[in-house]
Protein backbone atom coordinates (compact mmCIF):
# COMPACT_ATOMS: atom_id res chain seq x y z
CA UNK A 1 0.00 0.00 0.00
CA UNK A 2 1.56 3.31 -1.03
CA UNK A 3 1.53 6.52 0.97
CA UNK A 4 -1.41 7.91 -1.01
CA UNK A 5 -3.63 4.83 -0.84
CA UNK A 6 -6.74 4.80 1.32
CA UNK A 7 -7.59 1.88 3.58
CA UNK A 8 -11.23 1.15 4.39
CA UNK A 9 -11.83 -1.01 7.46
CA UNK A 10 -15.43 -2.18 7.77
CA UNK A 11 -17.38 -4.61 9.88
CA UNK A 12 -17.26 -3.90 13.61
CA UNK A 13 -14.76 -1.30 14.84
CA UNK A 14 -14.19 -1.67 18.59
CA UNK A 15 -13.22 1.92 19.39
CA UNK A 16 -14.07 1.10 23.01
CA UNK A 17 -15.53 -1.83 24.94
CA UNK A 18 -19.04 -0.65 24.05
CA UNK A 19 -18.18 1.91 21.37
CA UNK A 20 -18.74 -0.17 18.24
CA UNK A 21 -18.71 1.51 14.86
CA UNK A 22 -19.34 0.23 11.35
CA UNK A 23 -16.27 1.49 9.53
CA UNK A 24 -13.19 3.65 9.57
CA UNK A 25 -10.87 5.05 6.96
CA UNK A 26 -7.13 5.38 6.96
CA UNK A 27 -5.79 8.40 5.11
CA UNK A 28 -2.08 9.28 5.15
CA UNK A 29 -1.57 6.76 7.93
CA UNK A 30 -4.19 8.20 10.28
CA UNK A 31 -7.69 7.21 11.31
CA UNK A 32 -10.77 9.04 10.09
CA UNK A 33 -14.42 8.23 10.64
CA UNK A 34 -15.39 10.43 7.70
CA UNK A 35 -15.29 8.98 4.20
CA UNK A 36 -12.58 10.84 2.30
CA UNK A 37 -13.67 12.93 -0.64
CA UNK A 38 -12.80 11.43 -4.01
CA UNK A 39 -11.02 8.46 -2.43
CA UNK A 40 -9.02 6.45 -4.95
CA UNK A 41 -6.90 3.35 -4.79
CA UNK A 42 -9.01 2.08 -1.89
CA UNK A 43 -8.20 -1.20 -0.18
CA UNK A 44 -10.88 -2.77 2.00
CA UNK A 45 -10.34 -4.95 5.07
CA UNK A 46 -13.29 -6.53 6.88
CA UNK A 47 -13.74 -7.98 10.36
CA UNK A 48 -13.62 -7.04 14.03
CA UNK A 49 -11.02 -4.32 14.61
CA UNK A 50 -9.20 -3.61 17.87
CA UNK A 51 -6.53 -1.02 18.64
CA UNK A 52 -3.06 -2.46 18.21
CA UNK A 53 -2.43 -4.66 21.24
CA UNK A 54 -0.15 -3.61 24.09
CA UNK A 55 2.50 -5.74 25.74
CA UNK A 56 3.28 -3.72 28.85
CA UNK A 57 6.17 -5.93 29.97
CA UNK A 58 8.42 -6.92 27.10
CA UNK A 59 12.17 -6.86 26.47
CA UNK A 60 13.22 -6.14 22.90
CA UNK A 61 16.98 -6.50 22.57
CA UNK A 62 17.38 -8.88 25.50
CA UNK A 63 18.33 -12.54 25.35
CA UNK A 64 19.02 -15.26 27.88
CA UNK A 65 22.57 -14.02 28.43
CA UNK A 66 22.10 -10.27 28.07
CA UNK A 67 21.93 -7.91 25.07
CA UNK A 68 21.45 -9.38 21.60
CA UNK A 69 22.50 -8.20 18.15
CA UNK A 70 20.23 -5.92 16.16
CA UNK A 71 19.13 -8.67 13.78
CA UNK A 72 17.91 -10.75 16.72
CA UNK A 73 16.13 -7.77 18.26
CA UNK A 74 14.45 -7.14 14.90
CA UNK A 75 13.14 -10.72 14.84
CA UNK A 76 11.80 -10.25 18.38
CA UNK A 77 9.92 -7.10 17.38
CA UNK A 78 8.58 -8.78 14.23
CA UNK A 79 7.27 -11.72 16.28
CA UNK A 80 5.40 -9.29 18.49
CA UNK A 81 4.00 -7.47 15.46
CA UNK A 82 2.77 -10.72 13.91
CA UNK A 83 0.88 -11.42 17.14
CA UNK A 84 -0.85 -8.03 16.92
CA UNK A 85 1.32 -6.29 19.54
CA UNK A 86 1.89 -2.83 18.11
CA UNK A 87 2.79 -0.98 21.32
CA UNK A 88 5.44 -2.27 23.72
CA UNK A 89 6.47 -0.98 27.11
CA UNK A 90 10.03 -2.29 27.18
CA UNK A 91 10.43 -3.03 30.88
CA UNK A 92 14.22 -2.91 30.91
CA UNK A 93 16.82 -3.69 28.27
CA UNK A 94 20.60 -3.30 28.09
CA UNK A 95 20.34 -2.80 24.32
CA UNK A 96 19.93 0.54 22.58
CA UNK A 97 16.79 0.03 20.49
CA UNK A 98 16.32 3.63 19.34
CA UNK A 99 16.82 2.44 15.77
CA UNK A 100 13.35 0.88 16.00
CA UNK A 101 11.85 4.38 16.08
CA UNK A 102 12.95 4.90 12.47
CA UNK A 103 11.19 1.73 11.29
CA UNK A 104 7.54 2.23 10.40
CA UNK A 105 7.15 -1.54 10.04
CA UNK A 106 8.00 -2.30 13.69
CA UNK A 107 5.95 -1.84 16.87
CA UNK A 108 6.26 1.39 18.79
CA UNK A 109 8.34 1.09 21.97
CA UNK A 110 8.07 2.95 25.26
CA UNK A 111 11.39 2.33 27.01
CA UNK A 112 12.20 2.08 30.70
CA UNK A 113 15.95 2.25 30.15
CA UNK A 114 18.07 -0.50 31.65
CA UNK A 115 17.11 -2.44 34.79
CA UNK A 116 18.65 -1.12 38.02
CA UNK A 117 19.55 -3.91 40.45
CA UNK A 118 21.54 -4.48 43.61
CA UNK A 119 25.09 -5.76 43.12
CA UNK A 120 25.09 -9.52 42.32
CA UNK A 121 21.35 -9.66 42.94
CA UNK A 122 19.97 -10.17 39.44
CA UNK A 123 20.54 -12.00 36.17
CA UNK A 124 24.06 -11.44 34.85
CA UNK A 125 24.50 -8.88 32.04
CA UNK A 126 20.94 -7.57 32.35
CA UNK A 127 21.09 -4.64 34.75
CA UNK A 128 23.15 -1.83 36.17
CA UNK A 129 24.28 -3.45 39.42
CA UNK A 130 24.79 -0.82 42.11
CA UNK A 131 24.55 -0.11 45.82
CA UNK A 132 21.84 2.01 47.50
CA UNK A 133 23.94 5.16 47.76
CA UNK A 134 24.05 5.30 43.93
CA UNK A 135 20.37 4.57 43.34
CA UNK A 136 19.20 8.17 42.91
CA UNK A 137 21.91 8.91 40.35
CA UNK A 138 21.18 5.81 38.28
CA UNK A 139 17.43 6.39 38.40
CA UNK A 140 18.01 9.95 37.14
CA UNK A 141 20.24 8.60 34.36
CA UNK A 142 17.66 6.05 33.18
CA UNK A 143 14.79 8.54 33.54
CA UNK A 144 16.59 10.77 31.06
CA UNK A 145 17.36 7.88 28.71
CA UNK A 146 13.94 6.24 28.81
CA UNK A 147 10.52 7.22 27.56
CA UNK A 148 8.90 8.15 30.83
CA UNK A 149 9.60 4.97 32.81
CA UNK A 150 12.36 3.59 35.05
CA UNK A 151 12.67 -0.08 36.04
CA UNK A 152 14.00 -1.22 39.42
CA UNK A 153 14.66 -4.78 40.54
CA UNK A 154 12.77 -4.67 43.81
CA UNK A 155 13.75 -8.11 45.11
CA UNK A 156 15.82 -11.14 44.17
CA UNK A 157 17.30 -14.15 45.85
CA UNK A 158 19.72 -13.29 48.66
CA UNK A 159 22.13 -16.22 48.70
CA UNK A 160 23.05 -15.65 52.34
CA UNK A 161 19.39 -15.86 53.35
CA UNK A 162 18.56 -18.57 50.83
CA UNK A 163 15.34 -16.86 49.77
CA UNK A 164 13.90 -13.81 48.08
CA UNK A 165 14.73 -10.54 49.86
CA UNK A 166 14.19 -6.83 49.18
CA UNK A 167 16.92 -5.07 47.20
CA UNK A 168 16.61 -1.49 48.49
CA UNK A 169 16.28 0.19 51.88
CA UNK A 170 13.08 2.22 52.21
CA UNK A 171 14.91 5.57 52.34
CA UNK A 172 16.88 4.87 49.14
CA UNK A 173 13.72 3.86 47.28
CA UNK A 174 11.87 6.97 48.44
CA UNK A 175 14.63 9.29 47.29
CA UNK A 176 15.02 7.52 43.94
CA UNK A 177 11.31 7.45 43.15
CA UNK A 178 10.99 11.12 44.08
CA UNK A 179 13.84 11.94 41.69
CA UNK A 180 12.21 9.99 38.87
CA UNK A 181 8.93 11.82 39.44
CA UNK A 182 10.76 15.15 39.48
CA UNK A 183 12.14 14.27 36.05
CA UNK A 184 8.69 13.30 34.76
CA UNK A 185 9.18 9.53 34.79
CA UNK A 186 7.11 6.80 36.39
CA UNK A 187 8.78 3.95 38.24
CA UNK A 188 8.07 0.24 38.14
CA UNK A 189 9.76 -2.65 39.90
CA UNK A 190 10.28 -6.36 39.45
CA UNK A 191 8.88 -7.95 42.61
CA UNK A 192 8.25 -11.64 43.28
CA UNK A 193 8.18 -11.61 47.08
CA UNK A 194 5.80 -10.29 49.70
CA UNK A 195 8.30 -8.39 51.81
CA UNK A 196 9.47 -5.93 49.12
CA UNK A 197 6.05 -4.49 48.34
CA UNK A 198 4.95 -2.32 51.26
CA UNK A 199 8.05 -0.12 51.30
CA UNK A 200 8.00 0.39 47.53
CA UNK A 201 4.32 1.31 47.43
CA UNK A 202 4.62 3.67 50.38
CA UNK A 203 7.72 5.14 48.71
CA UNK A 204 5.49 6.18 45.80
CA UNK A 205 6.07 3.54 43.13
CA UNK A 206 3.68 3.62 40.17
CA UNK A 207 3.60 -0.02 39.10
CA UNK A 208 4.79 -3.47 40.16
CA UNK A 209 5.78 -6.20 37.72
CA UNK A 210 4.75 -9.80 38.48
CA UNK A 211 3.39 -8.92 41.97
CA UNK A 212 3.19 -12.59 42.93
CA UNK A 213 3.72 -11.59 46.56
CA UNK A 214 0.60 -9.45 46.71
CA UNK A 215 -1.31 -10.62 49.80
CA UNK A 216 -4.70 -9.75 51.24
CA UNK A 217 -3.19 -7.32 53.73
CA UNK A 218 -1.32 -5.45 50.97
CA UNK A 219 -4.15 -5.26 48.43
CA UNK A 220 -5.89 -2.27 50.10
CA UNK A 221 -2.62 -0.32 50.06
CA UNK A 222 -2.17 -0.90 46.32
CA UNK A 223 -5.80 0.03 45.66
CA UNK A 224 -5.62 3.19 47.76
CA UNK A 225 -2.44 4.37 46.02
CA UNK A 226 -3.59 3.34 42.53
CA UNK A 227 -0.51 1.21 41.96
CA UNK A 228 -0.91 -0.92 38.83
CA UNK A 229 0.30 -4.48 38.44
CA UNK A 230 1.46 -6.39 35.35
CA UNK A 231 1.21 -10.05 36.42
CA UNK A 232 3.08 -11.72 33.50
CA UNK A 233 1.31 -15.01 34.17
CA UNK A 234 2.93 -16.72 31.19
CA UNK A 235 6.23 -16.11 32.96
CA UNK A 236 4.96 -17.15 36.40
CA UNK A 237 4.12 -20.49 34.77
CA UNK A 238 7.87 -21.19 34.72
CA UNK A 239 8.23 -20.99 38.53
CA UNK A 240 7.94 -24.75 39.17
CA UNK A 241 10.77 -25.46 36.73
CA UNK A 242 12.90 -22.73 38.30
CA UNK A 243 12.14 -24.16 41.74
CA UNK A 244 13.20 -27.64 40.67
CA UNK A 245 16.47 -26.26 39.35
CA UNK A 246 17.30 -24.50 42.62
CA UNK A 247 16.09 -27.18 45.02
CA UNK A 248 19.48 -28.55 46.03
CA UNK A 249 21.14 -25.20 46.76
CA UNK A 250 18.20 -23.07 47.90
CA UNK A 251 15.36 -25.27 49.18
CA UNK A 252 13.72 -22.40 51.06
CA UNK A 253 13.63 -20.26 47.89
CA UNK A 254 12.32 -23.20 45.85
CA UNK A 255 9.45 -23.81 48.25
CA UNK A 256 8.64 -20.10 48.23
CA UNK A 257 8.52 -19.97 44.42
CA UNK A 258 6.16 -22.94 44.34
CA UNK A 259 3.81 -21.25 46.82
CA UNK A 260 3.79 -18.06 44.76
CA UNK A 261 2.97 -20.11 41.66
CA UNK A 262 0.19 -22.06 43.34
CA UNK A 263 -1.72 -18.97 44.39
CA UNK A 264 -1.04 -16.90 41.24
CA UNK A 265 -4.62 -16.86 39.95
CA UNK A 266 -6.08 -16.00 43.35
CA UNK A 267 -3.54 -13.17 43.64
CA UNK A 268 -4.53 -11.63 40.31
CA UNK A 269 -8.26 -12.05 40.88
CA UNK A 270 -7.98 -10.53 44.35
CA UNK A 271 -6.17 -7.51 42.90
CA UNK A 272 -8.75 -7.05 40.16
CA UNK A 273 -11.68 -7.39 42.57
CA UNK A 274 -10.17 -4.68 44.77
CA UNK A 275 -9.93 -2.24 41.86
CA UNK A 276 -6.16 -2.47 41.32
CA UNK A 277 -5.36 -1.72 37.65
CA UNK A 278 -4.14 -4.88 35.92
CA UNK A 279 -2.37 -4.81 32.54
CA UNK A 280 -1.10 -7.39 30.06
CA UNK A 281 2.61 -8.14 29.92
CA UNK A 282 4.38 -11.27 28.72
CA UNK A 283 7.97 -10.77 29.95
CA UNK A 284 9.11 -11.76 26.45
CA UNK A 285 12.84 -11.59 25.93
CA UNK A 286 15.36 -13.22 28.19
CA UNK A 287 14.15 -16.81 28.22
CA UNK A 288 10.57 -16.41 26.94
CA UNK A 289 9.72 -16.08 23.23
CA UNK A 290 8.02 -13.01 21.82
CA UNK A 291 4.47 -12.98 20.50
CA UNK A 292 2.72 -14.33 23.60
CA UNK A 293 0.19 -11.55 24.10
CA UNK A 294 -2.86 -13.70 23.28
CA UNK A 295 -1.71 -16.36 25.76
CA UNK A 296 -1.34 -13.74 28.51
CA UNK A 297 -4.83 -12.34 27.91
CA UNK A 298 -6.19 -15.89 28.13
CA UNK A 299 -4.34 -16.37 31.42
CA UNK A 300 -5.98 -13.26 32.88
CA UNK A 301 -9.37 -14.71 31.95
CA UNK A 302 -8.39 -18.02 33.56
CA UNK A 303 -7.53 -16.05 36.70
CA UNK A 304 -11.10 -14.75 36.78
CA UNK A 305 -10.90 -11.37 35.08
CA UNK A 306 -13.92 -10.83 32.80
CA UNK A 307 -13.02 -11.17 29.10
CA UNK A 308 -13.81 -7.55 28.19
CA UNK A 309 -11.64 -6.31 31.07
CA UNK A 310 -8.82 -8.64 30.04
CA UNK A 311 -9.09 -7.22 26.52
CA UNK A 312 -8.98 -3.69 27.88
CA UNK A 313 -5.78 -4.63 29.72
CA UNK A 314 -4.10 -5.06 26.33
CA UNK A 315 -6.15 -2.59 24.29
CA UNK A 316 -8.16 0.47 25.32
CA UNK A 317 -7.22 0.60 29.00
CA UNK A 318 -3.55 -0.22 28.44
CA UNK A 319 -3.18 2.48 25.79
CA UNK A 320 -4.81 5.08 28.03
CA UNK A 321 -2.50 4.10 30.91
CA UNK A 322 0.54 4.53 28.71
CA UNK A 323 -0.73 7.79 27.24
CA UNK A 324 -1.13 6.50 23.70
CA UNK A 325 -4.26 6.75 21.52
CA UNK A 326 -6.45 3.91 20.36
CA UNK A 327 -8.90 4.02 17.47
CA UNK A 328 -9.53 7.75 17.79
CA UNK A 329 -10.07 10.32 15.08
CA UNK A 330 -6.68 11.46 13.80
CA UNK A 331 -4.69 8.80 15.68
CA UNK A 332 -2.00 6.74 13.94
CA UNK A 333 -3.70 3.78 12.30
CA UNK A 334 -2.37 0.92 14.42
CA UNK A 335 -5.01 -1.79 14.58
CA UNK A 336 -5.63 -5.52 14.37
CA UNK A 337 -8.54 -7.17 12.56
CA UNK A 338 -10.05 -10.50 13.63
CA UNK A 339 -12.61 -12.85 12.12
CA UNK A 340 -14.81 -12.91 15.24
CA UNK A 341 -15.64 -10.73 18.22
CA UNK A 342 -12.72 -11.01 20.70
CA UNK A 343 -15.01 -9.80 23.49
CA UNK A 344 -16.94 -13.05 23.21
CA UNK A 345 -13.85 -15.27 23.19
CA UNK A 346 -10.37 -13.85 23.82
CA UNK A 347 -8.81 -16.88 22.13
CA UNK A 348 -9.63 -15.07 18.88
CA UNK A 349 -6.57 -12.88 19.59
CA UNK A 350 -4.28 -15.77 18.67
CA UNK A 351 -5.29 -15.57 14.99
CA UNK A 352 -5.26 -12.02 13.56
CA UNK A 353 -6.67 -11.68 10.06
CA UNK A 354 -4.82 -8.46 9.35
CA UNK A 355 -2.35 -6.26 11.17
CA UNK A 356 -2.29 -2.58 10.23
CA UNK A 357 0.69 -0.53 11.44
CA UNK A 358 1.08 3.17 10.69
CA UNK A 359 -1.75 2.80 8.20
CA UNK A 360 -0.13 0.02 6.21
CA UNK A 361 -1.42 -3.53 6.03
CA UNK A 362 1.36 -5.89 7.09
CA UNK A 363 1.84 -8.43 4.33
Amino acid sequence: MNDHAVLHVKGRILAGPEDVRDELWVVDGRISYDRPVAARDVRTVSGWALPGLVDAHCHVGLGAHGPVDQDVAEKQALADREAGTLLIRDAGSPSDTRWVDDREDLPKIIRAGRHIARTRRYLRNYAWEIEPEDLVAYVAQEARRGDGWVKLVGDWIDREVGDLAPSWPREAAEAAIAEAHRLGARVTAHCFAENSLKDLVEAGIDCVEHATGLTDDLIPLFAERGVAIVPTLVNIATFPKLADGGESRFPRWSAHMRRLHERRYDTVRGAYDAGIPVYVGTDAGGTLPHGLVAAEVAELVTAGIPPVEALSATAWGARAWLGRPGLEEGAPADLVVYEQDPRADVRVLAAPLQVVLNGRVVE
